[in-house]
């Protein structure tokens, strides 16, 4: 954000996270906690792997199954599944003093990839394959991945948004 002018001040602090079904639901509970602890604008971004097959697992969960079992564990549960179809999702909230919460949302269509490739990004990009592209986003050069990732598509409607938001 830094490229479009967006000055913003990274504030390291941990927020109760409720569990539900959506990332859109999560993020308003922390965003208010955290609007009465600073009374400034804030954001908060939350992203999530949703496997079709897996009934959407990892989804909401994604950060702790990342954490116990990695890109490797999911491989393991895709074991046989023909049906690789995934989705990243990622979810920019942000709410201001006086303001309704707002959710900025981009979502990255895909597939499982058979195995894991690539040394760049972080997280579950070594096996997510994005749509029409036949390499994982851990292969893809980071500018060009930002062009169609989740995040990317979020912060795009993030930006756009703003000033109105701003107001």
């Amino acid at each position: 954000m830094r490229e479009r002018g967006v000055q913003l001040e990274h504030l390291r602090t941990p927020y109760p996270e409720i569990q539900a079904e959506s990332l859109e639901i999560t993020i308003i509970p922390g965003l208010q906690w955290l609007l009465e602890k600073y009374e400034k604008p804030l954001m908060i971004d939350d992203s999530g792997l949703f496997v079709e097959s897996l009934k959407g697992f990892p989804g909401v969960y994604s950060s702790y199954v990342f954490k116990t079992v990695g890109c490797d564990g999911i491989l393991n549960l895709m074991r046989g599944i023909s049906d690789r179809r995934a989705r990243f999702e990622c979810c920019i909230g942000f709410i201001a003093p006086g303001k309704d919460p707002f959710i900025a949302k981009g979502v990255s269509k895909g597939t499982i990839a058979l195995a894991r490739a690539g040394t760049s990004g972080f997280g579950y990009d070594p096996i997510f394959i994005p749509e029409g592209s036949d390499k994982t986003y851990a292969q893809i050069e980071v500018n060009e991945k930002n062009k169609t990732s989740h995040r990317g598509r979020a912060v795009e409607v993030f930006l756009r948004e703003l000033p109105r938001l701003l107001r």
